[in-house]
């Protein structure tokens, strides 16, 4: 059974990090394309990048282009997005997805065949 869960959120200070790992079981890292979104209150759930572990390549929507990366871990069957220079308008549910294939692009919902619960960042100080 697919699965993705999320974890890492809390939180933290204007300007401070986090990372957040996306924990996969039921599949191989290699064969997906995995997403991260996150959703604020009363707004839409809005791509933040796409990554394929199988060669690490990665888009970025501009939003978080320079302050957010990814990385994959395959050993452990683990996608992270590390945030740093966190503002107040970062707070969100973060998610990530999985979509069957190789391409980062287009990087968004569609296809997007699996989902995690979210994970909460309240950033505030």
């Amino acid at each position: 059974q697919v699965q993705l869960v999320e974890s890492g959120g809390g939180l933290v200070q204007p300007g401070g990090s986090l990372r957040l790992s996306c924990a996969a079981s039921g599949f191989t890292l290699k064969q997906s394309t995995i997403g991260w979104f996150r959703q604020a209150p009363g707004k839409e759930r809005e791509p933040l990048g796409c990554i394929t572990s199988s060669d690490d390549s990665t888009f970025y929507k501009d939003s978080v282009k320079g302050r957010f990366t990814m990385s994959s871990d395959n050993a452990k069957n683990t996608v992270y997005l590390e945030m740093n220079s966190l503002k107040p308008e970062d707070t969100a549910v973060y998610y990530c997805a999985r979509r069957p294939g190789y391409s980062v692009r287009p990087c968004g919902p569609w296809g997007m065949d699996s989902w995690g619960k979210g994970t909460l960042v309240t950033v505030s100080s």
